[in-house]
This record gives structure tokens, sequence and C-alpha cells, in this order.
């Protein structure tokens, strides 16, 4: 991920339901969560109203994105 990236991930939510930023779920990858529900678990989402149907997608883009290296 890119440094300027990095920095809008501070800002962007990862999580709209648990108000959790897209940092935290790249830092959670980063810290080696290798699955949709690893990340839930270490971020504390997916249990919201709308039952990890946002995040949880957001969360296997970015998984698929470390696989890829990109």
């Amino acid at each position: 991920m890119e440094p300027d990236e990095r920095i809008m991930a501070r800002l962007k939510a990862g999580c709209i339901c648990k108000g959790v930023k897209l940092n935290r779920l790249i830092e959670a990858i980063d810290s080696g969560a290798a699955t949709v529900a690893e990340v839930q678990q270490a971020c504390g989402i997916g249990d919201g109203p709308c039952q990890g149907t946002r995040c949880g997608a957001k969360v296997q883009e970015l998984l698929d994105r470390r696989r890829r290296g990109t």
C-alpha cells in the first residue's frame, strides 16, 4: 500500500457499523490476519447491524490485494 493510501486509510471507514477505520483493518492484516474471520475477530467487526456485509467485502478486497502483492 502506498504512503498516501495509508494516510487516507486513517480517515476512511473500514466498518461503518462499528466505527472502525480502514487503517485498523490493514493493521490486522499486517499483523498476520489471513482470513475475513480473523480480521473480524482482531478488529471487533462483522457483528453490527449489517452483519459484516459491507466490511466483509472490504476486508476480502484487502486480503486479495495482499495476496497479489499490490
